[in-house]
Formats: C-alpha cells, structure tokens, sequence
C-alpha cells in the first residue's frame, strides 16, 4: 500500500523559507513521477510542482524562479524548498504520487495523481 507522509510545514513570515519533505512507502519510488500540490481555505486543489522519475521539472508559474523540487531515490523522500513566501501562500500543502509508464508528458493535474498524503500546513503571516 503505497504512503506519503509530508513534513516540515509551519508557520514563517513574508519573504521567509521553508522546505517540505514527503516520504514514501509501499512502492517502487524511482518509478513513480511525484508532484507537490496546495489547498487554501475556499480555493480549490492547485499545482505547484512536479518531478518526473528521471528528474526532470516544471513548476506553476506564479513559484518559478523561488521554489525547487528534488528527490532522492536512495531515501524514497521527495522536496520542495520554498523561497520568498506570501501571505497568499498560505495553504495545505500536498505531496502527490503517479506511476509512470514513461514517455515524456509532464503531469501537473491532480486528476494524473493517485496517491496522496494527509498534506502540512504551511502559515505565511505578513
């Protein structure tokens, strides 16, 4: 049975730094793309970024340029380093997993995503 687990969300002020880890287990992690998501209050599920198996990224436009994802295999563990944050970000953060067949398609809709962690909370106050 396939688990993610995030953490490392909190509270930080504008301009501030986070980073967020998800572990997972019950799965072969190399072989599955992984992608970050968030959830503020009335709003609904939306991209943040995403990591294929082979590594390589994309990122929703409003966090290019400040956010970075990475994954180390060897710790089934997947990141996202969170620079400069605004109050607007503020939200539940989720790490989301899909196998992947291959080929050379970027996911970043949460419908392409089935497995799911409980999310992190992560406060930007101003």
């Amino acid at each position: 049975q396939v688990q993610l687990v995030e953490s490392g969300g909190g509270l930080v002020q504008a301009g501030g730094s986070l980073r967020l880890a998800c572990a997972a287990s019950g799965l072969t992690f190399g072989s599955y793309d992984m992608g970050w998501f968030r959830q503020a209050p009335g709003k609904e599920r939306e991209f943040v970024a995403t990591i294929r198996w082979i590594g390589i990224a994309d990122y929703a436009d409003s966090v290019k340029g400040r956010f970075t994802i990475s994954r180390d295999n060897a710790k089934n563990t997947v990141y996202l380093q969170m620079n400069s944050l605004q109050p607007e970000e503020t939200a539940v953060y989720y790490c989301a997993g899909r196998l992947t067949w291959g080929g050379t398609t970027i996911y970043t809709d949460a419908a392409d995503f089935t497995s799911w962690g409980p999310g992190t909370q992560v406060t930007v106050s101003s």
